[in-house]
């Protein structure tokens, strides 16, 4: 454990970071599931309000600098690409 006075304050502030960190990181997989899984079960509305949260998820985490920019916007890329062309699949049918 730190024992000086600023390595304890960074400490403290390291905790409060990994805790947001990774309630955020949990939100974005949790997002992610959810679009893969309503996309698996033919849910497409669903999974259309869903890609929606994630992004806006993936946008903030970015920002935050929890993610980098272009990791956001390769998850962002391929959910949208899964989505779309589960919705071209359900027209063409």
């Amino acid at each position: 454990m730190a024992t000086h006075k600023s390595a304890i304050k960074r400490h403290r502030q390291s905790l409060k970071r990994r805790e947001r960190n990774r309630r955020v990181k949990g939100g974005i997989r949790k997002g992610t599931k959810r679009v893969r899984k309503a996309v698996a079960e033919g849910d497409l509305e669903t999974a259309q309000e869903w890609l929606a949260i994630t992004i806006k998820r993936l946008d903030k985490a970015a920002e935050k600098g929890i993610i980098h920019k272009n990791n956001a916007a390769r998850r962002k890329s391929r959910l949208t690409r899964l989505v779309n062309q589960a919705m071209a699949a359900a027209q063409a049918q």
